[in-house]
Formats: structure tokens, C-alpha cells, sequence
């Protein structure tokens, strides 16, 4: 009999195409999710790109009943049940505090109850805040920080004493620095799934997603990823927005790299107790990312609207050091930016989404968390 894997969050973007990874591996796959009308509409219904192979539990990670019902026979488990979005967190602190760590404590109360064989948390590279930098004579530096001064006056690259720094790739070592409400509970979630399975005895692993991007992401949920953002807004013949000046750098990494991870992470016993990124060990600056999207779309008439203004909680550079991933789950990204965004304009020429974008700056200007 094959093993199953539950995945919470499991209808979504990521939990779909891991549950695709999973079931071509042989194993049962089943899925906690509560079809949040943010992410797939007002109807709440089973997306038709979730396999049919999948049970599918309608439920709140919140609710101790509807997660005992879940885990009840898997073995596995892949936590990725999250409200998402570094700008909405800001504003929504309960709801994100909520559903984030609550969730993350009934799951790992149910499963003190009833031990698994592994369980994988999804975490997040907003943990880190700024990424590593160098100055210039070889220093590494974990905790660049920009003032409110100097963002206000459009002096967006960090210095160090006045002189510039240089991003360089952020490993797992470099402390936490969370700026926002939602990396502050990724962390939280990370350590207390790293917490429980220590003290209970079941393996536990922490995977740091970077930019993650292809298809299935809603492109009508103004919180979701960036590039889905850029397309809402191309779709229906606007610009993209792009805060700051556009050269922010970020990694962006295939969903189908993050799926495979996820289930190297299940398999693997190297990783155990670990936090671990995931991403594609790139860097590209998003407005670059933004006219390329265009261009695959057939819109390249269509430049980035560069907005000039910052939002709390955004940082400016961070991009994965892969390296532990590699050692430890024998992970290595087999899908590059061009071939991603290929997947990915090809996939968005069939969606209609709408454009909420303006009123989500809306809400952050309103707040006074956009300058």
C-alpha cells in the first residue's frame, strides 16, 4: 500500500502541483484546505487543476477537529497552510497571527496525539528580511537596514557608514530580521514544527521558499506573488507597478522546483532538524522580470509603471544560497527563468483575472504604510 501524505493548503498553488510531484512518486496524497475565496474565488470550490486522485478535506487548519479528520492515516505531512502577503499582513495582524501560528499549533497538537514519519513546514525567505551584503573590503554584513530618511529621500540601496554594499546570496546561517507581520509568523511557524518534532519524536524539516512563480497562482489575489501581480495588470493592458526603482533583486524559483523539494525534504533524512532554502540561486531584478513578462505575453509596448514609493515591510535584496540544499535533499533547480516564464505566459493567455492591484495600494496608502 502506498504511503500518504497529507498537504494542508493542499488546493492551492503550490499544494497542487506538489500533490501532482507526490502522486507521480507513488504515494496517496490528501489535502487540508479551506478554499479561501481570496484565492479561488467567491464560489469556494474544488479547483478543476487538483487531481482527482487526491481527497480532498474541506476545513480550517484552525479547526481541532476538521485537522484531526486530516491527519487520520497519513504518514507524511507537507504544512503549507498560510495566509500569504507581506503588504496585507501589515494591516490584517490578527488574521494573519491567527491563521499562521494558531494553525500551525493545532496541526502540531494533533500530531503529538499521533506521531508521522516526517513532517516538512513551508517557511519562507521574507524570515531573513535584507539579505547578506559585502562592503567593499571583503565584510559580510546580516543586518543592513535602511532609514526611514533615506527611503523617503529615494536612497534605496543600504550603505555602511556611507559607503554602498554589494548583495551577495543569503545562506540559512545568516539571524532572522523579519520586517513584516507574515515573516514574523513564517519564522514562528518554522520553529515550532522544528520545536514539536524534537520534542516528540518525529522528524522535522523547515523549507525556506523564495520567490516561487508559475502556473495555477491566482492572478485575481492582489497578495499573492509578484509575477502573478504583473500579470493581472498586463492582462488587462496596464502596467505593471514596480516600487522603488525597479532594481530590487530578487530569486525567483519554479513551482515545480519548490514541489520536488518538498518532496525530497519527505524522503531524505539528512535534512532532519534543518532549515533549508529553496530557490533557484539567481538573481534578477524585478523590473527586468516585469519587461520580460510582457514581451512572452505579447505586450511589449507595455513598460513597468515605476512608482518610486516603498512600502513597510519591503527589503531591498535577498537571493538564495542553495548550497544546503544541495548537500542535503541532492536538490538542484532544473527549470530556468526563461523556460519558468515561457510555462508561465503560456498558461496566463487562457486566464482572465482581475485587476484589484490599485485597490490593495489603496489600503496600504490609507494606513499610511506606503512612502
Amino acid at each position: 500500500m502506498s504511503e500518504r501524505v497529507l498537504i494542508t493548503g493542499g488546493a492551492g498553488f503550490i499544494g497542487s502541483h506538489l500533490a501532482d510531484e507526490l502522486l507521480a512518486h507513488g504515494y496517496a496524497v490528501s489535502a487540508l484546505d479551506n478554499l479561501s475565496p481570496q484565492v479561488h474565488g467567491p464560489a469556494a470550490q474544488r479547483p478543476p487543476y487538483l487531481d482527482d486522485r487526491v481527497e480532498l478535506h474541506v476545513g480550517d487548519v484552525r479547526d481541532p477537529a476538521a485537522v484531526r479528520a486530516a491527519v487520520t492515516g497519513a504518514e507524511r505531512i507537507v504544512h503549507l497552510a498560510a495566509a500569504v502577503g507581506v503588504g496585507q499582513s501589515m494591516y490584517r495582524i490578527r488574521e494573519y497571527t491567527d491563521v499562521n501560528n494558531l494553525g500551525t499549533a493545532v496541526l502540531l497538537e494533533a500530531l503529538a496525539a499521533r506521531r508521522v514519519k516526517k513532517l516538512v513546514v513551508a517557511s519562507s525567505m521574507s524570515v531573513y528580511g535584507e539579505g547578506r551584503y559585502r562592503a567593499r573590503d571583503g565584510s559580510l554584513y546580516d543586518y543592513a537596514q535602511r532609514s526611514a530618511e533615506a527611503l523617503g529621500g529615494g536612497s534605496w540601496e543600504p550603505t555602511r557608514g556611507g559607503e554602498p554594499l554589494e548583495a551577495v546570496a543569503t545562506p540559512e546561517h545568516k539571524q532572522p530580521a523579519a520586517s513584516s507581520v507574515y515573516a514574523l509568523s513564517k519564522h514562528d511557524q518554522e520553529r515550532l514544527c522544528l520545536l514539536a518534532g524534537k520534542a516528540y519524536g518525529f522528524p522535522s524539516v523547515a523549507l525556506r521558499f523564495f520567490n516561487t512563480y508559475g502556473p495555477r497562482q491566482a492572478p485575481s489575489n492582489p497578495y499573492t506573488g509578484v509575477l502573478a501581480l504583473f500579470a493581472a495588470r498586463l492582462l488587462n493592458d496596464r502596467p505593471p507597478t514596480v516600487f522603488e526603482d525597479g532594481n530590487q533583486k530578487r530569486d525567483f524559483v519554479s513551482v515545480h522546483d519548490v514541489a520536488r523539494a518538498c518532496r525530497l525534504a519527505l524522503e531524505c533524512d539528512d535534512a532532519d532538524g534543518e532549515v533549508v532554502n529553496v530557490g533557484s540561486g539567481q538573481a534578477s531584478t524585478v523590473h527586468d522580470v516585469a519587461r520580460r513578462l510582457a514581451r512572452l505575453l505579447g505586450k511589449p509596448e507595455i513598460s513597468p509603471e515605476v512608482t518610486g514609493k516603498h512600502r513597510t515591510g519591503d527589503i531591498r535584496h535577498c537571493f538564495a544560497d542553495i548550497t544546503r540544499a544541495r548537500q542535503l535533499l541532492g536538490y538542484s533547480p532544473s527549470v530556468n527563468l526563461d523556460a519558468g516564464l515561457r510555462e508561465l505566459a503560456a498558461w496566463l493567455r487562457g486566464q482572465r483575472p482581475v485587476d484589484l492591484s490599485e485597490q490593495a495600494r489603496e489600503e496600504l496608502d490609507s494606513r499610511g504604510l506606503m512612502s
